[in-house]
């Protein structure tokens, strides 16, 4: 009968983009492998592993139940593993010699059922379907502060506490430094359920921030968060806000298809 029983384990490693590190196996019990520990959970599963020379993950589906205390569906919807380093390995764990990597790449599109969640994984591959590119366009295609724009932003960070949230509207015990200052930033929540995840703004006005979407995890009067000016990407905020036309990476003077459609003179 042993021609018929196998030792083998999948071994998944989940690399977050906070650093966060864990192991899982599909193994019955833990795994001690090479100094790191992998959690068993049975319902990680690949829909199918094909190995090949070309640049595509080899495990390109995986789907698991919402059991384990590491993967929750609360984490998965706040966006935690969104873009997280994925690892893909067997190993003998009767023989306890070093596994094999299978696959590598990052989870993609994540779904959600009451079954448990489906996701993606991308290998680099994924990254050839970028645009060669930029196109052009009338907006800025840099993100303020970024090493194209080069406005300073250390300055343009402040810390503040929640006094309320209603919906997508945060009011904070800060005032803004000018209107819609934080109107295209970020907000990133420092403590809290949502401690290290970050919301885009969409505008400000005073003391009240609106999100772009709602806050998927619970808030309360308190936390800390950190606010980051934004930008509406126009020459004319770069030039009287900023001053930095000299760097502005757009063609607001650049006719487009729209010239067709102006009346003379307008």
């Amino acid at each position: 009968m042993s021609d018929r029983l196998t030792t083998l384990a999948l071994l998944w490693t989940l690399e977050r983009r906070d650093g966060v590190t864990i192991g899982l196996t599909d193994h019955d019990r833990d795994l001690l492998i090479e100094g790191r520990r992998y959690r068993a959970a049975p319902g990680m599963t690949p829909a199918a592993i094909e190995r090949s020379d070309g640049l595509d993950a080899a495990v390109t589906e995986a789907s698991g139940a919402l059991t384990h205390a590491t993967v929750t569906e609360t984490d998965l919807i706040a966006g935690r593993w969104d873009g997280a380093r994925i690892t893909v390995a067997v190993v003998d764990w009767e023989a306890a010699g070093p596994p094999s990597v299978l696959s590598g790449g990052t989870i993609g599109e994540i779904e959600i059922d009451a079954a448990g969640f489906t996701a993606q994984l991308r290998g680099p591959a994924a990254a050839l379907d970028r645009a060669v590119t930029e196109e052009t366009s009338a907006e800025c295609r840099a993100m303020l502060g970024d090493h194209r724009c080069r406005v300073p932003i250390s300055g343009r960070r402040r810390r503040a506490r929640v006094v309320e949230v209603n919906g997508a509207a945060v009011t904070l015990d800060a005032q803004e430094p000018v209107a819609d200052a934080y109107g295209g930033g970020r907000l990133r929540w420092l403590s809290g359920e949502g401690c290290g995840l970050e919301s885009a703004i969409s505008q400000s006005a005073g003391a009240v921030v609106t999100l772009c979407a709602p806050p998927t995890f619970a808030t309360a009067a308190g936390a800390l968060v950190e606010i980051s000016e934004g930008c509406d990407k126009t020459v004319a905020t770069c030039a009287a806000r900023f001053g930095n036309v000299a760097n502005f990476r757009g063609e607001p003077y650049l006719p487009g298809i729209d010239l067709l459609t102006r009346y003379p003179g307008g």
